[in-house]
C-alpha cells in the first residue's frame, strides 16, 4: 500500500535535513570552529525533533474516525512544555552563540522551502499524479 504523498513529504524533509545537518557539521568544524558548528547542529536536531512531534501530533489529532484523545494529550504534553523548555536551555548554553543556534533552528524550514521550489520548478507533482493515474488504469 502506498503512503500518502503529503504525509511522506514530512518524512523526506526530516531525512534531507539530517543529511544537510551532517554536511554542515562536518564542514562547519573546519570553517566555523567546533562550538559554533555544534551550536548549528544542536539547533537543527532540536528543530527536527520538533517537526517529528508536530507531524505525529497532527496525524493523531486529525484523522477520520475516532481520535485517541489520551494520545493527543500525551503528545501535546511532551511537545509543548518539555521540548520548548529544552530549547530554552539550549539557548542558555554559554559556549553556544545564539545566532548559530537560530541558524540550526531554521535549517528544516530552508529545506522545506527548497523542496517546494524544486517541486514547483520541475513539475514533480504533475508527474506523480500522472504516474498514479497510469497505475490505477492498469
Amino acid at each position: 500500500m502506498k503512503k500518502n504523498l503529503s504525509l511522506d513529504f514530512v518524512d523526506r524533509t526530516i531525512r534531507t535535513t539530517s543529511i544537510v545537518l551532517l554536511i554542515v557539521f562536518i564542514f562547519g568544524i573546519y570553517y566555523l570552529g567546533v562550538y559554533d558548528s555544534l551550536a548549528i547542529f544542536s539547533g537543527g536536531i532540536w528543530a527536527i525533533i520538533n517537526l517529528m512531534f508536530l507531524s505525529v501530533l497532527v496525524k493523531a489529532a486529525i484523522k477520520p474516525g475516532e481520535v485517541d484523545k489520551m494520545r493527543v494529550i500525551g503528545l501535546a504534553l511532551i511537545k509543548f512544555p518539555l521540548l520548548y523548555i529544552s530549547g530554552y536551555f539550549l539557548l542558555q548554553v554559554t559556549i553556544f552563540r545564539v545566532e548559530y543556534i537560530a541558524i540550526g533552528f531554521s535549517i528544516p524550514l530552508a529545506v522545506i522551502i527548497l523542496k517546494v521550489i524544486a517541486r514547483a520548478l520541475f513539475g514533480l507533482d504533475e508527474k506523480t499524479q500522472k504516474d498514479e493515474h497510469l497505475e490505477g488504469a492498469l
